[in-house]
C-alpha cells in the first residue's frame, strides 16, 4: 500500500503474524540506494514474525520517486514520523520498535523519541563517511537515549563501527563489510532475544 507524506508517497509492505493482536509492531526501512529486499532486513523481519510481531517494510518517498540519495534529513525524518503515525492507527496499543540498515538506521535513531518507539534495530549504522572518522554521526546513535538501541555492524565496515558505549548492545559480525554476504544466522540470533522482551503473551 501507499502512504502519502509531505515528501511524496511511501510504499509499505505489511506482514502480520497469526496471533491477534500482534506482540509488537516492527517498522524497518532500507539504506540510501537500496531497497527493502536486503537480506539482513528480511532476516530481522522473519525473526520478528516468528515471535508474533507485525512487521512493516517501508520504501521511503525518495526511493519511490527513483532517487538514490535521501536528501535533507529534516524532510526525510518528517515523512517518517507521518508514516509511523498512520501505522500506529492500524496497530493501536501495540508496542512500536523501529529500525533499518545504514541510512535507514540513522532515520530510526533520529526519530525514535519523537514517535515514542520502545527500541531501535540499527543494521550497519554508518558511524562516519568512509575515510572520514572526524565526521562522526555518534550523536544520531545516542539520540534515542534512554530508548534501547541494538547495533549490528560488520567488522570490516568502512563506515566505521560504533563503540559499545554508544548503544544498549553492539554486535560485530566478523569478516563482513557494510553489506553483508554472510552472518545472517548471527543477525537472527542477535535480534531474536532482543525482540523477545516485547513478545511475551
Amino acid at each position: 500500500m501507499r502512504i502519502e507524506t509531505s515528501a511524496g508517497p511511501a510504499e509499505v509492505d505489511i506482514a502480520r503474524p497469526s496471533r491477534k493482536p500482534p506482540a509488537f509492531l516492527l517498522v524497518l526501512t532500507h539504506g540510501s540506494g537500496g531497497g527493502t529486499d536486503a537480506k539482513d532486513l528480511l532476516v530481522v523481519r522473519d525473526s520478528a514474525l516468528e515471535l508474533g510481531g507485525a512487521v512493516v517494510l517501508v520504501t521511503q518517498p525518495y526511493r519511490v520517486a527513483g532517487r538514490r540519495a535521501p536528501g535533507r534529513a529534516d524532510v526525510q525524518d518528517a515523512a517518517w514520523v507521518e508514516i509511523i503515525a498512520l501505522l500506529r492507527k492500524k496497530f493501536r496499543g501495540v508496542p512500536l520498535i523501529q529500525g533499518g540498515r545504514s541510512n535507514g538506521a540513522r532515520v530510526a535513531c533520529r526519530t525514535a523519541r519523537t514517535v515514542e518507539a520502545r527500541g531501535v534495530v540499527a543494521l550497519s549504522f554508518p558511524l562516519h563517511p568512509p575515510g572520514k572518522p572526524e565526521k562522526s554521526r555518534r550523536e544520531e546513535l545516542l539520540a534515542p537515549s534512554p530508548i534501547g538501541v541494538v547495533v549490528i555492524n560488520g567488522a570490516r565496515d568502512p563506515f566505521g563501527i560504533p563503540d559499545p558505549a554508544d548503544a544498549a548492545e553492539v554486535h560485530i559480525i566478523p569478516g563482513q563489510a557494510h553489506s553483508y554476504r554472510a552472518g545472517f544466522e548471527e543477525i537472527a540470533a542477535t535480534v531474536t532475544p532482543w525482540l523477545e522482551r516485547w513478545s511475551a503473551p
